[in-house]
């Protein structure tokens, strides 16, 4: 009889990486980093358990956009009040604040439940090139031929 593997929260290891974002397409972007998010790179990956690493997105601001996607784009909210629906476009965002749109790419593409909030809390993203997380000694993201 075999039985199935989960990881306990001792023998979770996290690591911290850094994703140079500079020239790359937003969605590529978030989907790697959305993986690594949820830990399905490792071999302890468990549907259940948050498994997954830290991850830095650096110069989000210099993210690359398919053509017409800066007008077509839309994000939208309501307040609940009458009157209280607000959109702007993708490049609009883009040019207010470049890290809400990489957290928005990578938050779609996580779980909606708590076990996705959680996971979205180890995302931190940086309009620069600079982070103040030298301390974790993140690495840089293997290729994507590695994962």
């Amino acid at each position: 009889m075999t039985r199935t593997y989960t990881p306990r929260a001792s023998e979770i290891e996290r690591q911290w990486f850094v994703v140079d974002a500079d020239g790359e397409t937003l969605g590529r972007v978030a989907s790697r980093v959305a993986r690594l998010l949820e830990g399905k790179h490792k071999p302890t990956y468990a549907t259940h358990i948050d498994t997954g690493d830290h991850v830095i997105v650096v110069n989000a601001a210099k993210i690359k956009v398919g053509p017409g996607k800066m007008e077509d784009k839309f994000y939208a909210r309501h307040s609940g009040y009458p009157g209280g629906f607000r959109s702007e476009t993708l490049g609009e965002l883009l040019a207010r604040r470049p890290e809400e749109v990489i957290r928005r790419a990578v938050k779609g593409m996580l779980p909606r439940n708590k076990l996705g909030v959680q996971q979205l809390r180890k995302l931190k993203v940086y309009a620069g090139a600079s982070h103040p997380h030298d301390a974790q000694r993140p690495q840089p993201l293997p290729g994507a031929d590695a994962e």
